[in-house]
């Protein structure tokens, strides 16, 4: 698959796992009274965080397979399997329900603490879906400039959640419930397609290296 090919899938696949859309109305309720200078700290804070979360385990998650004895093949297909699930939780809002439960707990928290490390940057930007996501996209990008493009769309996508989380009080006036819901469900089967494909990958890889497919001979 071409280098471009590969980019574009890791970047709508990290975006859709991001989701930008569902993190607005949450990040709102976790900076009530905040002000718009206030607000953008905290996503700035959140991204800068997330970006350096995931690009870690983009850069060492290969390596640390390998040390636990997983083929990038198994990971591959349990991947997508994750993936695929994540997919199916936002096409039946699950996702949604579950963000906004670990929400809720920050919120109630007395002592307040800072909630662009936790939740948004923990566990609701930079979850397992999201590392599991630039961990399968590092398995296709070997060498320098595979690792530094893969840098690139962490960076562009996490770029794009926080410029969402910047106007999060305007566009939540203009999306509404029901746009947001649409949008989110559209994503998901988007992101449960990429999954699927994954789990090809990864079953094929598997088989391939168990021996079942025959190696052509020279």
């Amino acid at each position: 698959m071409p280098m471009f090919d590969i980019l574009l899938n890791g970047f709508v696949t990290l975006f859709v796992i991001l989701d930008p859309f569902g993190l607005v109305p949450l990040f709102l309720a976790l900076t009530p009274g905040a002000t718009s200078a206030q607000r953008g700290a905290i996503a700035l804070r959140a991204s800068v965080i997330t970006f350096a979360i995931l690009a870690l385990f983009g850069l060492t998650g290969l390596a640390l397979l390998e040390v636990l004895g997983i083929t990038l093949g198994a990971f591959r297909l349990a991947g997508g399997l994750f993936l695929f699930w994540i997919g199916f939780e936002l096409v039946f809002e699950r996702r949604a329900e579950r963000k906004q439960k670990s929400a809720s707990h920050a919120v109630e928290d007395s002592d307040g603490g800072d909630v662009a490390a936790f939740p948004l940057a923990i566990p609701l930007m930079a979850g397992p879906g999201a590392i599991s996501a630039v961990i399968l996209l590092s398995g296709n990008l070997p060498g320098f400039v595979g690792k530094a493009a893969l840098l690139g769309v962490i960076f562009v996508a996490v770029a794009a959640t926080f410029a969402f989380l910047a106007v999060a009080h305007r566009l939540d006036r203009y999306l509404g419930v029901t746009s947001r819901a649409v949008i989110s469900r559209l994503l998901g089967v988007l992101l449960a397609a990429l999954a699927v494909q994954f789990v090809a990958d990864g079953a094929a890889a598997l088989v391939e290296s168990s021996g079942h497919i025959a190696r052509p001979t020279a």
